[in-house]
């Protein structure tokens, strides 16, 4: 049997019954890596492969930058930089129309900024603005849509663990992929604005305006923004700066957190236990899925089936800008049926040799494919987010959880036209940091 074929069944076979059997992504990826290397080579060989890559994965300097990002959004989840978040954007925003939805997102794309994740930035955001917005009478669908849609930016607003392991699986620079995140990510906030905003114009009750505060009241509410922006500036104006590796960005960025948490004493010695405990257990799931991902991206290239990819679709005759399009259509089909780490982890390997040979910019793709992939948090059957909104929403049924994401798909189909149309969207900030 040609590699290539053993290849194809190892994906399209082995590893989607392996997922739908629910064992973790991380093992399946293992496991079917492992096979198929042994089958193509030898067990001798793969054995020998296994052991080399998991000292090689763990040995990796390059990944401690997880944990120390993971670590930053930990201790500000538990010292309360959500809720001060979310007070400072509600005085600003809450007395339009829909006010409350869009300082929800606004909060959204700030927590997004120092925390990484998009599903910690849903789990924090509902305790905060759920309720809110219940006791101002929203409409669940424009409620639970702006949390669950909102939360996305937590994967293209960096630090991004996604566009942490996107440059890890690439070779590509952290601190390239997290200047090209800055303007995709502030864009598609912008857009979740808009759309909040035509939703509230075509159904005026569905988001009633909160009372006005006074200028005064406003002002007091910026301290609690504070921490925020002093840490983004810290850590993306170090890496801009070169000031900082992005490991050092994100130790640096910890290190200011905790003082600023300690200081303002906002962050109980219990409480800190409890941030490096979820941040070892969060740290320890991602090492698990990157070497699963690095021993089955071992398979692939003995397999030598992503460059036969490349090659074959170098030769098709059609637009390398249709080619695009449907690798966005792939992944956005992928991301309805699987989580979005392992869909990138799985396909990375095979598109990324493709877009290089096409003359694409890595960083733009990169980018690109985080956003696309992002629309998998709110997509059906597996919408991650939008079960973590729901479960935190009790009295809202999944379906209007669904039904208050699908508005706002339009904007992630606007912002996928922009990065298509406008490369330089992503690769400005770059280009500036050389």
């Amino acid at each position: 049997m040609e590699p290539v074929t053993i290849g194809l069944i190892g994906i399209v076979g082995l590893l989607l019954i392996i997922l739908m059997l629910r064992l973790p992504v991380g093992f399946a990826l293992g496991i079917v890596g492992f096979i198929g290397f042994a089958i193509i080579t030898n067990m001798r060989a793969a054995y020998g492969m296994v052991g080399s890559e998991i000292w090689n994965v763990f040995s990796s300097y390059g990944l401690t930058v997880i944990p120390l990002f993971i670590l930053m959004g930990q201790i500000c989840f538990y010292s309360g930089v959500n809720e001060r978040l979310y007070k400072a954007a509600y005085a600003w925003m809450g007395h339009i129309r829909g006010g409350v939805a869009m300082a929800t997102v606004l909060a959204c794309a700030g927590f997004a900024a120092i925390c990484g994740s998009n599903t910690a930035t849903a789990a924090t955001m509902s305790t905060v603005a759920l309720p809110e917005m219940k006791k101002f009478r929203y409409n669940p669908v424009l409620s639970t849509g702006a949390v669950a849609s909102g939360a996305t930016l937590g994967v293209v607003i960096p630090p991004s663990v996604v566009l942490i392991i996107i440059g890890l699986q690439t070779g590509e620079s952290i601190g390239r992929l997290f200047l090209g995140g800055v303007l995709p990510g502030l864009l598609l906030c912008i857009l979740f604005l808009l759309t909040i905003t035509l939703m509230c114009r075509m159904n005026p009750d569905w988001g009633p305006s909160g009372p006005r505060l006074s200028f005064k009241q406003k002002l007091l509410t910026l301290p609690g923004s504070v921490e925020m922006i002093a840490l983004f500036i810290l850590v993306m104006g170090g890496l801009f700066a070169g000031f900082f590796t992005p490991t050092e960005a994100g130790a640096a960025g910890s290190a200011l957190a905790s003082v600023i948490s300690i200081v303002s004493g906002k962050l109980t010695f219990k409480k800190y236990v409890s941030a490096v405990s979820d941040t070892i257990k969060v740290s320890c799931m991602i090492m698990v899925i990157i070497v699963g991902a690095v021993i089955f991206g071992k398979f692939l290239a003995v397999t030598r089936l992503p460059f036969e990819v490349a090659d074959f679709v170098s030769t098709l005759p059609i637009p390398s800008t249709v080619i695009i399009l449907l690798v966005c259509v792939i992944y956005v089909i992928g991301g309805m049926v699987m989580d979005a780490l392992a869909l990138l982890l799985i396909t990375i390997p095979i598109f990324f040799p493709m877009v290089s040979a096409m003359g694409y910019d890595p960083v733009w793709f990169g980018v690109l494919v985080t956003v696309v992939t992002s629309m998998g948090a709110i997509t059906p059957p597996v919408g991650v987010n939008t079960f973590i909104v729901a479960s935190m929403a009790e009295d809202v049924a999944m379906d209007r959880v669904f039904l208050g994401v699908t508005w706002f798909m339009g904007a992630y189909a606007v912002m996928v036209a922009i990065l298509m149309a406008i490369p330089q969207t992503v690769t400005f900030l770059p280009g500036l940091m050389g």
